[in-house]
């Protein structure tokens, strides 16, 4: 453990995942006013954060329940009492599916299918446990992942799942959810790429419906679109999730007339291990501390040096001309690339206030990849 509660956070050891609370605080607030009085749900993701403690405190702010991306997040969940978890994920293979089905005798668990024959799998592993599943059918909206083509295709997959209400699968829904968008960088790309996401979900909706099959949810959104989805009258749930830490490819985004502005609240705290030439110093996280999938950490005390390269062990910071020097055993907060992977690589978040560490939270669900 990096700290202990009443640490100062000089004394927090490096490399570590540091939260700014207040900022964390203002964006869970945030969040949660920007859709009162909305008939939406909230459902954040809980792949950003794998932390139950943060999970509690998501639906202390009114979410319903979380999401997640895998039955082992879904179970460390449940473990901690979640008692409301949607898988947004295909789930295939005989062992997940006996562990899915056997962790819905004791929450609502939901999860989505793309294919037929995965119905057929979730019904006989439903019917071997005695559990009930809620089952979404996940549609293409346009980021070209997973999902059938919207439409005809869904309705066929509402039927196959509707069929087999006898051996526990309940039908739910349709899982839109357009994950494309939330890097578009410009407001109307993003209000284009979701208008699409919209017409898509709401025609199959009422195609679903039209055959008498209830279609009750809609869900999706993201931290980048969310306030788009929540206002297009297709959308019954959102499922934003990196609202509570954002990183620096989130701030890279060109924010929406009227949006909330969310906080940076996620840091790398790091030490300066070397400081070899004037223009460069090393620090002590590397791979292993951030992900580079969105590129290098900006060094959020000092924006004037850069980070250059990383390796494994060490970040290179470049020092511009005339700046101050670093020095060994200097301290400074990194604001990773992508917020989701850069957890997964810790094992506790240091809750930090004024100075002093007020929590340290277990990371329960790191590495859940099964």
């Amino acid at each position: 453990m990096p700290a202990q509660v009443g640490d100062a956070l000089a004394d927090v050891d490096t490399p570590a995942l540091i939260v700014d609370l207040d900022a964390f605080e203002r964006n869970l607030a945030a969040l949660a006013e920007a859709v009162r009085g909305k008939r939406v749900r909230l459902r954040p993701h809980a792949k950003s954060h794998k932390c139950p403690e943060i999970a509690k405190r998501q639906i202390a702010h009114g979410a319903i329940g979380i999401c997640c991306q895998k039955v082992g997040e879904a179970e460390a969940f449940v473990a901690a009492g979640i008692t409301d978890v949607l898988v947004t994920n295909e789930i295939v293979g005989r062992r997940k599916l006996e562990r899915l089905a056997d962790l819905a005798r004791s929450a609502s668990v939901g999860v989505l299918v793309d294919n037929p024959g995965n119905v057929a799998d979730l019904a006989a592993a439903a019917r071997r446990a005695g559990s009930t599943l809620e089952v979404l059918v996940e549609i293409d909206v346009g980021a070209h992942r997973c999902g059938v083509a919207p439409g005809a295709p869904a309705l066929e997959l509402a039927r196959a799942v509707s069929s087999q209400a006898a051996s526990g699968l309940r039908f739910g829904g349709l899982h839109a959810y357009q994950g494309a968008a939330q890097h578009l960088r410009r407001p109307a790309e993003r209000r284009a790429a979701i208008l699409r996401a919209v017409e898509c979900a709401r025609d199959t909706r009422d195609l679903i419906e039209s055959s008498g099959i209830s279609c009750a949810t809609v869900t999706g959104a993201g931290t980048g679109t969310f306030l788009l989805e929540c206002n297009s009258g297709a959308y019954t749930e959102l499922q934003p999730g990196s609202y509570i830490f954002m990183d620096a490819d989130y701030g890279r985004n060109e924010l929406d007339s009227g949006a909330p502005v969310f906080s940076q609240s996620l840091y790398v705290w790091t030490t300066v291990m070397s400081a070899p030439a004037a223009d460069r110093a090393i620090v002590d996280a590397g791979l292993k501390a951030f992900s580079v999938d969105s590129g290098l950490p900006l060094v959020a005390d000092r924006p004037e040096l850069e980070c250059t390269k990383a390796s494994d062990e060490h970040g290179v910071l470049q020092v511009p001309i005339g700046a101050e020097k670093l020095r060994v055993g200097d301290k400074l907060r990194l604001v990773p690339g992508h917020c989701d992977p850069t957890v997964n690589l810790y094992d506790w978040l240091v809750g930090v206030r004024d100075g002093r560490v007020e929590c340290v939270w277990p990371v329960s669900a790191r590495g859940a990849l099964l």
